[in-house]
C-alpha cells in the first residue's frame, strides 16, 4: 500500500469518527432531579452544561422514560410577582467555551406525567439532544434535600 493510500485511509477514518468526538465537547455537571412530594405528578432536573468546544451548540430536546412528557422549560416574570412556567421550544444556547445553567427558578428540564414516584436517592435516565453534539445520555440522581441556590438562577456565558 502506498503512502498516499494510507493517508487517504486515515483521513477517511477520522472524518467518519468526528461525530463521536463532538459528544466529548459537551460536559454536564452537578445534575440533580427533584419533586415537590412523593405524590407529585411532575418533577424537574437541573444541571450545568459546559461547551468545551470551539463551536456554539444548543440543547434542543430532552427525553426520559420516567415521564409521559419531558420538555425544556423556563420561568417568565409576568409582573405583579407572578411567575409563569413555559416551554422553551427553541432550546438553550450553549456558547463555545461557555456554560448554560439549568437551576430552580430559571431554565430547567420539566418531567410531566411521572410514570413512578421519585424518592430521594432514586436515579432518573435522561437523554439530552444537542444540535451539534447529538444525544447525550445521563443518569441523574434524585436529591430532595438540596437547598435552592439563589445565585445559580442566572445564566452564565
Amino acid at each position: 500500500m502506498s503512502f498516499k493510500s494510507i493517508a487517504l485511509a486515515v483521513v477517511a477514518t477520522l472524518s467518519l469518527t468526528a461525530p463521536a468526538f463532538a459528544e466529548s465537547q459537551i460536559m454536564v455537571k452537578d445534575a440533580y432531579a427533584r419533586v415537590a412530594s412523593k405524590a407529585a405528578k411532575a418533577g424537574a432536573a437541573f444541571f450545568e452544561i459546559h461547551n468545551m468546544g470551539d463551536t456554539d451548540d444548543r440543547l434542543i430536546g430532552v427525553t426520559s422514560d420516567v415521564a409521559a412528557k419531558t420538555e425544556l422549560h423556563t420561568h417568565k416574570d409576568m409582573g405583579d410577582g407572578v411567575m409563569k412556567m413555559m416551554h422553551v421550544e427553541e432550546g438553550y444556547a450553549v456558547p463555545a467555551g461557555g456554560t448554560h445553567m439549568l437551576a430552580r427558578g430559571g431554565d430547567h428540564v420539566m418531567m410531566m406525567g411521572l410514570t413512578r414516584p421519585l424518592e430521594h436517592g432514586d436515579e432518573v435516565a435522561v437523554v439530552l439532544v444537542f444540535e451539534n453534539a447529538g444525544e447525550i445520555a445521563l443518569t441523574i440522581p434524585v436529591d430532595l434535600e438540596r437547598a435552592e441556590d439563589h445565585s445559580a438562577t442566572h445564566k452564565h456565558h
